[in-house]
């Protein structure tokens, strides 16, 4: 049985790209990623005005920061995708949703924003993930 209970009920919109609702079962450790630009180890922003290397580099980060954790991108409850007003969504989300796509997929909240805390940045991802406690 998964950890995590996904949940796309009758009546709202069914899409394989997102679930509506998720439940965590007590005894689960619950890992929070705070937002992820498109910066390397030094903090120099990768990819300028490219929203499909900007989303792919921050969420390689978003991975690195899970795995620290003890988590993958499979034990995401929640992402949340920001982009820069003007930024290609399409563009964005085509080069990371490959590495997303899940039999039951995550949550996913996805907003335009007027700008981000890193210069230049077009995304920031940020998740919630859960695993079972060792």
């Amino acid at each position: 049985m998964a950890l995590i209970q996904r949940i796309r009920p009758e009546g709202l919109v069914s899409s394989p790209a997102f679930s509506h609702v998720a439940v965590v079962p007590p005894g689960a450790t619950t890992i929070y990623v705070g937002g992820q630009n498109s910066v390397d180890a030094s903090g120099a922003l990768v990819g300028e005005g490219d929203a499909a290397v900007q989303s792919a580099r921050a969420l390689d980060n978003a991975k690195i920061a899970l795995e620290a954790a003890g988590a993958t991108l499979g034990d995401v409850i929640q992402w949340t995708v920001l982009f820069v007003q003007g930024a290609d969504l399409a563009a964005g989300y085509g080069a990371i949703a490959t590495k997303l796509a899940s039999n039951e997929p995550p949550l996913v909240t996805a907003a335009f924003v007027t700008g981000l805390g890193v210069p230049g940045a077009l995304v920031e991802i940020s998740a919630v993930a859960a695993v079972e406690r060792g």
